[in-house]
């Protein structure tokens, strides 16, 4: 008979602790979720909200007939307000991947988070716009949303395979993006103009213009866009005095920077060219 002691702990026993420790060391690195995709994952969450709020608080009732203007004006700042709480999440991930570590799977969550949220959301919100609006044509409103959809698909997937050189992006970004397509909508223009500036800002999203990576002092201005946005539509949404006009004047300013900022990247561009020229003649000159 084998007689084991009592203070010797038996042959292949792990504390508990020590259980917990190797199973998640032996956890794939590819599992693991850091800081930043934790807020990616905020960023897919704001952005399937947001489509929620369009559903319940614009589409449904009004093909119930049961909706009335202040509940869809309220569902629709909802919906906004949560793309622009999807963008600061989009902000922050970066932000703190580069200050922290990232998994893995960190861009791949970024990619399909930001479809959901600055693609299949402002998409839906066109489309449900081609569906309430007065003087909207439904079927000219779903080619237009398929548009946006498919100018975010290209817009993300040549991300990742296109290197650019350091600060820069190639094309709008999606979340700029998304909430110029927003703006539009929520301007109230007639739906001709409407829609041929929705096209026009999903063809910034595919083009080759560049546009700056919000670091620094370029990333505090655009969280103080994006928190005065929501105060804007909180004022919109609760009828305050002036609220229309404040919501109207805060989406032309949207449109006026997504119509500039490419008017900017090109004229530097020309310069750096002609600069570029006028050395190479310097050079050949005895």
């Amino acid at each position: 008979m084998t007689v084991t002691d009592p203070e010797t702990p038996a042959t292949g026993w792990v504390p508990e602790s020590a259980e917990e420790e190797s199973a998640e060391d032996d956890m794939p690195l590819s599992l693991r979720l850091s800081i930043a995709d934790t807020l990616t994952l905020g960023n897919a969450t704001c952005g399937f909200m947001a489509v929620y709020f369009t559903t319940t608080g614009i589409l449904i009732p009004h093909l119930t007939g049961s909706g009335e203007s202040g509940m869809a004006r309220h569902s629709a700042a909802t919906a906004v307000i949560l793309m622009l709480l999807a963008a600061v999440f989009d902000l922050f991930d970066g932000i703190v991947a580069r200050k922290l570590r990232s998994s893995p799977m960190g861009a791949e969550l970024d990619n399909l988070s930001d479809l959901i949220s600055f693609g299949l959301a402002p998409a839906y919100f066109v489309l449900v716009y081609g569906m309430v609006a007065d003087d909207a044509h439904q079927k000219m409103s779903a080619l237009a949303a398929i548009v946006v959809l498919l100018a975010v698909v290209l817009r993300l997937a040549r991300f990742s395979c296109v290197t650019m050189k350091d600060g820069m992006f190639q094309g709008m970004p999606s979340p700029f993006g998304a909430l110029t397509v927003v703006s539009i909508v929520l301007l109230e223009l007639p739906f001709v103009p409407t829609l041929l500036a929705i096209i026009g800002v999903a063809w910034l999203m595919v083009s080759r213009v560049e546009y700056p990576k919000p670091r620094g002092v370029l990333a505090a201005a655009m969280l103080s866009w994006i928190v005065g946005a929501m105060g804007l539509l909180a004022a919109w949404a609760f009828d305050a005095p002036g609220g229309q006009l404040l919501l109207q004047t805060g989406c032309a300013l949207q449109i006026a920077l997504a119509a500039t900022i490419p008017l900017f990247a090109t004229t530097r561009r020309a310069n750096t060219f002609r600069h570029n020229r006028r050395e190479a003649r310097a050079a050949q000159l005895p």
